[in-house]
């Protein structure tokens, strides 16, 4: 894999401030390990002071609202099948998506970040979790549940160590 950013959160993201920082999970819930965004954003909301938006399937109908909060850093949470066991967690340069299978999205990613870079500056973290299964009807599976749950601590680590 070309992915030339490390898979460790403290080393990508340094010490964001909270207040400049969005989190914004991608998924389908209805579809297994699809919804890994939005269950990690539910797992979030309230427990850290960051915006977090559980974007679903459609990110590109809250490119107004993060353009206007301008922030430093964006955080993007999907599930990206790049050919890892299941829960694995890697970050990945927004370039190198093209390569990668996103199941439920009209718009790319790569799109969706260079709509929001036409209007402001922020740095783009996109952090993909490996699905096991992507079943209509399906919850998450044990290894990207236990993923979630990992990363959810990991980013609230990032995220408080300035306080």
């Amino acid at each position: 894999m070309s992915d030339k950013r490390s898979s460790n959160l403290y080393e990508q993201l340094g010490k964001p401030n909270p207040a400049e920082t969005v989190i914004i999970g991608i998924g389908n819930t209805l579809k297994g390990d699809d919804g890994a965004g939005p269950q990690l954003c539910s797992i979030l909301k309230g427990n850290i002071s960051t915006e977090i938006i559980d974007a679903g399937s459609t990110p590109e109908n809250y490119i107004a609202k993060i353009v206007k909060m301008s922030p430093e850093k964006l955080l993007i949470i999907d599930a990206v099948d790049f050919g890892a066991p299941p829960g694995t967690v890697r970050i990945f340069d927004i370039k190198d998506l093209g390569r990668f299978s996103f199941s439920t999205h009209c718009l790319s990613p790569h799109l969706f970040v260079d709509m929001l870079r036409s209007q402001i500056s922020v740095e783009v973290f996109f952090i993909g979790i490996q699905p096991a299964g992507l079943q209509l009807g399906a919850g998450l599976s044990e290894q990207v549940a236990k993923a979630v749950v990992s990363l959810a601590g990991e980013i609230r680590s990032v995220l408080c160590q300035n306080k």
